[in-house]
């Protein structure tokens, strides 16, 4: 029986109701429920085809819900474009990062901020010097975050050339760049040696000391245990429950399903 996310938070930033979506004959997300308060770094771990890439698609608007809705501060972005879910504030990673090619990291880094003047083409003629000063700061921006992350010395490395634990803290890092005040990260430390996946620990604290919310999805349960709190465990596209790492260590319906739910 699932007893479900618990709801009801005094400042919730990202509302989820009832979401819904199937592939074909498959369930892929069944009525998912949940929220997100701000200022935690909420995790959200499930069984191999519990739902959690496709739950991320649909709230960052990678994918349109069959039913449901999806709320950034208050406003309604059920079914929006991903630049525009973006503009309300909710921005997200993904599992394999995208290696940008023929960019320097700097580059990428400039891929990252929301509303840029310069995106227009008329705006390059018309608003020149807004263009040019937005640019300037972009640009120092980028530089800043970069020492913040201790990864400036890449700033001038093919993008194409980092390893897969380096391109996924400039990933954080160009997120940042966007100024989310939701950051949604899909298995930030896959693939990822324990000296980076430290790091990028370390980083996503730091991060939501400064006044970010997080949502990760993660497979490595040591890492998420001991970065976030609550817990929301997913079961074949359902919320199952919510709580505490320690709470859902020792709940026998978690258990369960790794062992033998979420095909």
């Amino acid at each position: 029986m699932h007893d479900g996310a618990n709801l009801g938070k005094e400042d919730v930033v990202l509302s989820v109701e009832g979401l819904r979506k199937t592939f074909g004959g498959l369930v892929a997300t069944d009525d998912a429920t949940f929220e997100v308060e701000r200022g935690t770094i909420t995790g959200m771990i499930g069984p191999n085809g519990a739902g959690k890439s496709t739950l991320f698609n649909l709230v960052s608007g990678f994918y349109d819900p069959e039913a449901g809705s999806v709320t950034v501060n208050g406003v309604d972005v059920t079914g929006a474009e991903p630049h525009e879910v973006a503009e309300k504030g909710l921005v997200r990673t993904f599992q394999t990062p995208r290696k940008l090619e023929g960019m320097t990291v700097r580059e990428a880094m400039l891929v990252g901020p929301r509303s840029q003047v310069g995106e227009s083409f008329v705006s390059l003629f018309t608003r020149g010097d807004e263009v040019t000063t937005q640019e300037r700061k972009n640009l120092e921006d980028a530089h800043r975050i970069l020492e913040e992350f201790e990864i400036g010395d890449l700033a001038h490395q093919a993008a194409t050339d980092l390893s897969g634990g380096q391109m996924k803290l400039v990933e954080l890092a160009r997120a940042m760049l966007a100024e989310p005040e939701i950051l949604l990260l899909d298995e930030p430390v896959a693939g990822v040696n324990p000296t980076l996946a430290n790091k990028l620990s370390d980083q996503i604290e730091r991060l939501n000391e400064q006044g970010t919310t997080f949502l990760v999805i993660e497979h490595d349960m040591e890492f998420i245990m001991n970065l976030a709190d609550p817990i929301v465990v997913l079961d074949r596209g359902h919320v199952l429950t919510e709580g505490t790492p320690d709470e859902v260590r020792s709940d026998d319906r978690v258990i369960d399903a790794y062992l033998g739910g979420g095909a």
